[in-house]
């Protein structure tokens, strides 16, 4: 009598493995394991139902129709942060090539040396008459106000020499601040923008991409950055 052999040659169970490969588990979390989890839970719900009261076509469109629109919430995600992590490494490359420069930054601080610094002025409106004074913090008195006359709305960039009725002043930390008005009532949206390079930037996952400023030793976004020069 012929032996029957009742297991399949290891070639066999190769051969079978790679035509019917199984299925690898969903990540957790993704819009497969959601899927997998809903189909799961939809058919051990068809499966336990009252057969004297099974579930009509409109109740399985509906739970159906919920799936659809789970998974097209989830996948819209999926795609949001593809873009947000494509956005921020072009964000990235652009603040690297800022590196060195000098930028215009919200703050009303102003640093002298050997005759020449720059400050800026940001108006949300047109003035007919746009001043920035001055101040010796050492002394805490102003010492100078540039007249700049009419201005519209936009970021200006502002020199200054230190010249003082004909007298170079110290080299050194000064601090301004803008008056600015319009038909002789003062307007609110005059905003001090103080000059600072860059030395470096930081990319994190909390806070994205940030400019080290080498003056203020502090940190911006590329938002903050109102002029590069």
């Amino acid at each position: 009598m012929t032996a029957i052999a009742t297991q399949s040659p290891p070639i066999i169970n190769d051969l079978m493995a790679v035509m019917n490969p199984r299925k690898a588990a969903a990540v957790a979390g993704s819009v497969q394991a959601d899927q997998d989890k809903f189909m799961t839970l939809l058919v051990t719900q068809l499966k336990n139902q009252d057969p004297m009261n099974p579930l009509d076509n409109a109740q399985i469109t509906s739970q159906l129709a919920q799936l659809s629109t789970v998974t097209g919430v989830n996948k819209l995600n999926t795609t949001l942060e593809s873009l947000k992590a494509s956005y921020q490494s072009s964000e990235a490359l652009q603040a690297a090539n800022m590196i060195g420069h000098g930028v215009l930054v919200e703050g009303n601080s102003l640093t002298l040396h050997e005759g020449k610094s720059i400050m800026g002025v940001e108006l949300g409106s047109s003035v007919d008459n746009l001043q920035i004074v001055i101040t010796d913090p050492r002394t805490g008195k102003d010492v100078h106000t540039l007249d700049l006359g009419p201005h519209g709305p936009g970021v200006t960039p502002v020199a200054w020499d230190g010249v003082i009725d004909g007298v170079p002043s110290a080299n050194g930390a000064y601090t301004f601040r803008v008056v600015a008005q319009n038909g002789g009532e003062a307007v609110d949206d005059a905003i001090a923008l103080a000059f600072d390079s860059v030395g470096s930037v930081t990319t994190s996952a909390k806070n994205g991409v940030q400019l080290n400023l080498m003056l203020k030793g502090s940190m911006v976004t590329m938002a903050d950055v109102k002029l590069i020069m």
